[in-house]
């Protein structure tokens, strides 16, 4: 038997134009993320952000703008929410984070992680 190497190699990866072609193992569902993706970009809210935006809602009535995203792939361990409201004017940042974080506080238990983005509104 030959040993097996670069130049007896050669051969079985050159392609039918003379290039030099790397052979590509199949592909599995976990190496396809972007097909997960494209299907939440059209997909609706999931029951995390449905139930977390409307925590919001009722913490922070005064708000103008709510954007819960279930960041973890949609399994809910991890969420960024946006928020802008009047209650967070004349708060420090970390204050308003505060105030997000206890709102949240029961639905907290069951995250791995969660970014925030406060604002006030403009006018």
């Amino acid at each position: 038997m030959a040993a097996w190497g670069p130049a007896s190699a050669a051969p079985l990866l050159r392609g039918s134009h003379g290039l030099l072609t790397i052979p590509q193992p199949p592909l599995c569902v976990s190496q396809l993320p972007l097909l997960h993706c494209v299907h939440r970009m059209f997909a609706s809210q999931t029951e995390g952000e449905l139930k977390v935006t409307q925590v919001l809602k009722e913490k922070f009535p005064r708000a103008t703008a709510i954007k819960v995203t279930d960041i973890s792939g949609g399994c809910g361990a991890m969420y960024e929410i946006k928020i802008e409201s009047e209650e967070f004017k004349e708060k420090r940042t970390v204050q308003q984070h505060q105030m997000v974080n206890q709102a949240l506080k029961e639905e907290i238990k069951g995250m791995h992680g969660l970014r925030i983005f406060t604002s006030v509104p403009k006018c």
